[in-house]
This record gives C-alpha cells, structure tokens and sequence, in this order.
C-alpha cells in the first residue's frame, strides 16, 4: 500500500466500471454526472463514434469538477458500432432484440472513451483522453429463445449495443479483439497511461483494505 495514496474519483454510476475499479484494486469516489448526453451529441453533431465517446467521457468528468475533490476525475462513455452505425442503450425490449437480431454471428467494435483532469490538491489542473476500441464477436448459434430470455432479464436494456461481457451476456459473446476491459467501458491500460503522463504510477491509486 503506497504511502501517500492518489484519489480517484468517478464521474460515473456504471456498475460495471465500478466493478472493474474495485477489481483492479481500486475504490473509487463515485460522482454522478447527470450530463443530458443526447442533447451534447445533438449539438455538436456530426461526430464519429470515437469523437462522440471521447465528447461525452469529457464532458461527464467536466460536470463534477469541485474545489472538494483532491485527486483525480475519471469520465467515460461507451458505444457499440457495427456497419457504421453506433448503437448506444436500446431501453426498450423491442428495440434490444432488433439490435441482437442484427448483430448474431457478427463482430462490431466497442468504443470506450476516458477522460481524466487533474484535481490534485483541490486545484483544477490539465486534463487528457484517450479511447480504447476492441472488437466483439457474437457466435452465430444463438437461438431467438436465448436471446428473448437474455431480453427478459433487462441487463441489455441500459448498456451499449445491449450486451455486457461481464456478466449475463458473456457466453454469447466467442471473441474480443482488443483490451476486454474496453468491452466493460472502461479500459485500465488506457487509464494507466493516462496517469503515467501526469507522472503517477498505477500503484499509487491502490486502496483497497483487502490487497
């Protein structure tokens, strides 16, 4: 355990970057960042899904900068494309099992972005990005009753491309080319090197009582 520990906080209420946190070592201070993201999309339109994730995770850790926070914020998005086409949360049951319907027996590429400011000391410093892509393969035996009982559980309802990899809908899922962990929506080796550009060590941020 470092000495002199550095904070993170989250400008995120995702279970599964908070999960992918904890699990690596790490307990976060999450923040809520209320952004209206479809508002921001629409508003600095046209993007790519690269540019749209990269807007989105800055604008989210942007949201949450206080005079309180000693350490440093973390923003991320995520979206799933596939043809072109970005697919962010269906919500509805209907709009998921299209979406799965499209996407069995193909690969699509999740996009995660990260954006970090430096808030050490209470003083609002630089900030950097960066966004991780990898590619996600779904097996071409899945049957529609699989993907109705998937449905039925609501977890594809409120993530990216209606699939998590971490959870229910990983045995659906046969590849991943790239960090997995930017399947999650949030990708430690791209939130490592962002902090060795501040000239912070990954160590540094370990605090959990059980390592």
């Amino acid at each position: 355990m470092p000495i002199h520990p550095v904070r993170l906080y989250l400008a995120s209420t995702s279970p599964a970057r908070l999960a992918t946190l904890r699990a690596a070592g790490i307990e976060p201070v999450v923040l809520p960042s209320r952004v209206d993201e479809d508002a921001a999309v629409e508003a600095a339109s046209p993007l790519s899904p690269v540019e749209m994730v990269q807007l989105l995770a800055r604008l989210k850790a942007s949201a949450v900068v206080s005079s309180e926070i000693d350490g440093f914020i973390l923003g991320g998005d995520s979206a799933f494309e596939l043809d072109g086409v970005v697919y962010g949360k269906p919500h509805l049951p209907s709009v998921a099992r299209e979406r799965w319907m499209l996407q069995r027996g193909r690969t699509g590429h999740l996009h995660s972005g990260h954006w970090l400011i430096d808030h050490r000391g209470g003083v609002l410093g630089e900030a950097r990005g960066a966004v991780a892509t990898a590619g996600v393969t779904f097996a071409s035996d899945i049957s529609d009753a699989e993907i109705d009982a998937y449905i039925a559980t609501g977890e594809p309802l409120l993530v990216a491309g209606a699939f998590t990899i971490d959870s229910l809908g990983a045995p659906f899922i046969t590849a991943v080319d790239g960090d997995p962990h930017a399947v999650v929506g949030l990708s430690l080796s791209t939130l490592r090197s962002l902090l060795l550009s501040f000239g912070v060590t990954w160590p540094a941020l370990w605090n959990r009582r059980d390592l």
